[in-house]
């Protein structure tokens, strides 16, 4: 029996064997900190990043001393780095740091504010729910934002897509211009966070709402487990400096549970691929003893931050929509090095449950001619282990197999 398979890693990474937590301030390397500052509607990025830097280095007291501070602004490049754990401290938005709770990292404080996603429209649209604005235009910040990610959860949650609801999808990275592309007519509807929408009401904008997300979680900070550096500690420390500064006003307690609805909201890959059937996890083992192949499609950080023993690395360069439909010719994938052999066994990894790049992969190679396909996934409880340099993380692996 032939059998192709992708795997999607899905659950929280466990703590790297042998590692001890040790008293707040003894690091034996520099800390690497990655801050996202998010859709912030009208204020400056760059001012937001300072002010939570200057929050942590304030906290870190002298184990800020050599770290490394990262301002990023693409969420669809930090995400694949936050599977691979590349960071020490992560501040960001919560779609961030519910994906980072799965792959080994704890909440430890986080603004009191909630984050909420809202699609707008001018007050002159005669649509008045979500279904009264299929085919029209609609604006979004980037793929990977927080509104957007807010958003795409709610479309799936009314049984469609993005692609399938609107005619057109303008992207934009501020909040602000997609006030802009409603007056010029380039959109009809936009999906922007509920404070840029009452912000708008405020200055006496012709707006209305259309529909709300649930609310999640504000900015956050989490911070890596096994590392020498203690949540209890940090967070401590946050609270302490937090309740003296100005620089990011109030900040509350963080758990876990505080971001499980926003990391299921990544959960958004298909549920099925035409012709297969579905296998546990232990037949998935099986193959694997057996020899059969198995392909890694995500990034290179990623692979060398840890992977399967054997694994090969065949990254799926992706820059289409997460979508069923989506538009192949913008991606990067040679479909060629899964082999000669169409009817060879295979297997195609991914990892996390917003990742799409081993479905689409797995796609790809059912166009290219790969015969006799059996497939099957969401079967938890394979334990496999992961590599980096002598070390081994030990991971719960949700599986999608493709027979």
């Amino acid at each position: 029996m032939t059998t192709h398979l992708f795997t999607r890693n899905v659950l929280k990474t466990c703590l790297l064997a042998g590692l001890v937590s040790v008293q707040f301030g003894l690091h034996a390397a520099p800390l690497n900190v990655l801050i996202n500052p998010g859709d912030q509607g009208e204020k400056s990025r760059y001012s937001v990043y300072q002010s939570w830097e200057a929050l942590l280095k304030t906290a870190l007291k002298r184990d800020a001393a050599g770290a490394k501070f990262n301002l990023s602004m693409d969420a669809s490049a930090e995400l694949p780095a936050v599977r691979a754990r590349n960071y020490d401290i992560i501040v960001a938005p919560s779609h961030i740091i519910g994906a980072a709770v799965r792959f080994g990292y704890t909440p430890v404080v986080g603004s009191p504010e909630a984050t909420q996603a809202v699609l707008v429209a001018m007050q002159s649209n005669p649509a008045s729910n979500f279904g009264q604005t299929k085919g029209q235009k609609l604006g979004l910040t980037q793929q990977d934002s927080v509104t957007t990610y807010l958003m795409r959860g709610e479309v799936n949650a009314n049984n469609s897509s993005i692609k399938q609801q609107y005619s057109n999808t303008y992207h934009s990275r501020y909040q602000d211009a997609l006030y802009a592309c409603m007056q010029l007519s380039q959109c009809d509807v936009v999906a922007v966070e509920r404070a840029t929408y009452d912000r708008w009401l405020a200055a006496k904008q012709p707006v209305k709402m259309i529909m709300a997300s649930k609310p999640a979680p504000g900015m956050s900070i989490a911070v890596k487990d096994g590392i020498d550096l203690t949540a209890s500690s940090l967070r401590n420390s946050l609270l302490a400096v937090a309740k003296t500064s100005s620089e990011t006003g109030a900040l509350v307690n963080a758990k876990a549970e505080d971001f499980s609805y926003i990391s299921k909201l990544g959960y958004h890959t298909p549920l099925s691929l035409a012709g297969t059937t579905l296998v546990d996890s232990a037949e998935v083992e099986k193959l694997m003893q057996r020899g059969v192949r198995y392909f890694d499609t995500r990034v290179g950080t990623e692979y060398t931050e840890g992977h399967i023993p054997g694994a090969i690395s065949l990254p799926y360069g992706e820059k289409s929509l997460k979508e069923t439909d989506f538009d192949s010719k913008q991606d990067q994938f040679d479909v060629s090095k899964l082999g000669a052999d169409k009817n060879a066994e295979l297997i195609i990894g991914c990892g996390g449950g917003e990742c799409w790049k081993s479905y689409k992969s797995s796609l790809l190679a059912v166009r290219a001619g790969y015969k006799n396909l059996l497939g099957a996934w969401r079967f938890c409880g394979l334990e496999s282990q992961w590599q980096k340099s002598g070390a081994v993380q030990l991971m719960d692996v949700e599986q999608l197999v493709i027979q």
